[in-house]
């Protein structure tokens, strides 16, 4: 049967009080305006999706190897959803997953099919896709045409916002197809700024395209796009440096805890801080010399700042409620000793390369005073694992680390009542600290390993106390956390051929307690690639006339290559989380979120005009023709 409808789109949403909104362009001193494009994206991770069903007839037990970022949702889709069998019958394992950035959130066809047809067959049926099917039928990402604007007063104090976007949801609604360009993208759309009036509209659209949803930053770099470009064309129409508008309008340290226009509330954060840092180590005040030389050599060179602020820790579980989810955004954590004092820390986390194993073993390293060496790391399998929300918006170390932290300090508490009983005091009497419990008012003390194996061996011991050494906690964030920054990026442009260098990269971020600072700026490594190639380089195309994928491959579609980037100048600042027991933020999107404007600033910098994402050669050598005189 086929369907005719109106019209293609899917919603009309709007964040805002537009009346307010319109008060303040109209009392307005200046007001800049453009139009913003922000292209789609394919995820192509290193490995495409997978799935391995298996069946077993006697049982009656399904087994699915998926490559999927939480196990346990998928589970339950499976049974819930699909109806291929009862919860407790599915088990669920993703192992080594090499890459997502998002794609692999989601239930795929793929994998309900596998469970169906092993029991059909009553053997296990293996299916990969190809790299074409991945770019084909993966969910892709962005995709927006936005209208906005932005209004100051004499002083060039930003007094208003207001954006009307166009988001490409593709031919149906994926799981976040929605929430992406609504909540994710108009609530970040103030920025670090202090903006009082923010209006935004956004109208969802049905495409003859693959549907779009969670990509790298998922609704965060589509707004920090808008905000960046904004300042920078309003600052070139004031004749202000860019520096100096972005200077008079961030959010001072004593104004946190910040309320934003847009429903948020800012609980650490100085923003001043790193912005200044960052201007200070890329030099910016000396980019006049630099540009000299440029010219000199025939080349164009341009400078761009982008500052940011995004809101990660998916959770909490109260505002997905209310956003009509049917999932609390939770996380979840064992920390369970052996009866020789090893430490295993299972978790509902999952990882896909961020290096869960190393960072969640140092959390539990440092509650406990245990040896790395002592500890394990456990994930993605939900035979062994407590249920959990899998990994995704910079959430598993804020989250799913704050549970851990929970778990331990569970056990300390365990381990002083243990200790209490053998130097008959009480425990509050004891005091534990790197990974030893004294009391506080004698010599006496006792290792934690001393204290498993009496837990686990308990001829003496408390009557009320149970044996065994585990805890299990649960934490459901109060709050999202918000990691900030200021990247800085040069470019220097060939006129000839209209090619585009990435010359200088400065990143200053704040994310709050660094627990390993070498998987941080690994983060920050690919986020940063990524936000670069879809500056310069990554569309998806499709034919207008038959609606057929054009960019099918890595020969149509171009990511950045190692050769095309520069050394990242990467530096932190530090305002701990003030809601969670790690004081961590999160840092697995910050790249991605805060690359494209800072590049396409640096080109519209270099030209004086602006030319849309990707900023691929021809674009840029005939906007150079075009300035010229060259039509």
């Amino acid at each position: 049967m086929i369907n005719i409808v109106d019209s293609n789109a899917a919603f009309n949403w709007q964040l805002g009080d537009e009346e307010t909104v319109e008060r303040a362009f109209s009392c307005a001193e200046h007001v800049s305006a453009t139009q913003i494009v922000n292209n789609r994206l394919i995820a192509a991770p290193l490995e495409t999706r997978a799935a391995n069903g298996k069946y077993d007839e006697s049982t009656g037990r399904y087994t699915l190897y998926a490559t999927t970022q939480n196990p346990h949702i998928l589970r339950r889709v499976l049974a819930e959803e699909v109806g291929i069998a009862p919860e407790h019958m599915i088990d669920v394992l993703s192992k080594d997953v090499g890459g997502s950035f998002g794609s692999k959130i989601f239930v795929y066809g793929e994998e309900c099919l596998c469970l169906w047809a092993a029991r059909k067959l009553n053997a296990p049926v293996k299916w990969s896709a190809t790299r074409g099917e991945s770019f084909a039928a993966d969910v892709h990402g962005r995709d927006h045409l936005t209208e906005a604007a932005i209004a100051l007063d004499k002083d060039a104090l930003i007094t208003a916002i207001k954006v009307n976007t166009l988001a490409n949801l593709g031919a149906y609604l994926s799981p976040f197809g929605s929430l992406v360009p609504t909540y994710n993208y108009a609530m970040m759309l103030a920025g670090p700024y202090s903006i009082p009036n923010v209006f935004a509209e956004v109208t969802g659209m049905y495409t003859n395209t693959s549907p779009v949803d969670a990509y790298r930053g998922a609704g965060r770099p589509e707004a920090t796009f808008v905000v960046e470009t904004l300042i920078d064309n309003a600052a070139n129409e004031l004749g202000l440096d860019p520096v100096e508008l972005r200077t008079r309008n961030l959010i001072q340290p004593e104004q946190i805890p910040y309320q934003t226009p847009t429903g948020l509330v800012f609980d650490s954060g100085d923003f001043p801080a790193h912005f200044e840092k960052a201007i200070e180590r890329a030099k910016y005040f000396q980019f006049n010399e630099r540009q000299q030389k440029s010219l000199r050599q025939g080349k164009r060179r341009g400078v761009g700042i982008s500052n940011y602020v995004e809101a990660c820790a998916i959770g909490p579980s109260a505002i997905a409620g209310v956003l009509g989810a049917d999932y609390g955004l939770w996380e979840s954590a064992t920390v369970r000793f052996l009866p020789t004092a090893k430490l295993e820390v299972v978790t509902g986390s999952h990882s896909q390369g961020q290096g869960h194993e190393t960072t969640f073993a140092q959390v539990a390293s440092s509650a406990l005073g245990i040896p790395l060496a002592d500890i394990s790391v456990l994930h993605g399998d939900t035979r062994c694992t407590p249920v959990g929300m899998g990994t995704y918006g910079s959430r598993s170390l804020s989250v799913g680390g704050s549970a851990v932290v929970l778990a331990a300090e569970k056990l300390i508490e365990k381990g002083r009542a243990i200790a209490a009983h053998f130097f008959y005091c009480q425990s509050s009497e004891v005091e534990f600290a790197s990974g030893v419990f004294k009391h506080a008012d004698g010599e006496d003390q006792m290792s934690i390993q001393e204290i498993v194996r009496i837990a686990h061996a308990p001829h003496n011991y408390p009557e009320d106390l149970e044996p065994g050494m585990e805890a299990t906690a649960f934490y459901d964030p109060k709050n999202f956390t918000y990691p900030s920054g200021t990247h800085i990026c040069e470019v220097e442009i060939d006129p000839d051929t209209g090619s585009v260098a990435v010359v200088n990269y400065t990143a200053v971020d704040d994310f709050g307690v660094v627990v390993n600072k070498s998987i941080v700026e690994g983060q920050l490594h690919g986020g940063i690639a990524q936000g670069i190639g879809q500056a310069l380089w990554e569309h998806v195309k499709y034919d207008c006339e038959t609606g057929e994928l054009i960019t099918k491959s890595f020969k149509e579609y171009a990511v950045p290559r190692a050769e095309q980037l520069p050394s990242f100048d990467i530096s932190f600042t530090q305002t701990p989380c003030e809601h969670n027991p790690l004081g961590v933020k999160g840092c697995g999107e910050s790249g991605a979120i805060a690359a494209p404007p800072a590049v396409m600033n640096a080109i519209y910098s270099a030209l004086g005009e602006r030319v849309s994402m990707p900023a691929t050669p021809e674009k840029i050598w005939r906007c150079i023709k075009k300035s010229a005189g060259g039509g």
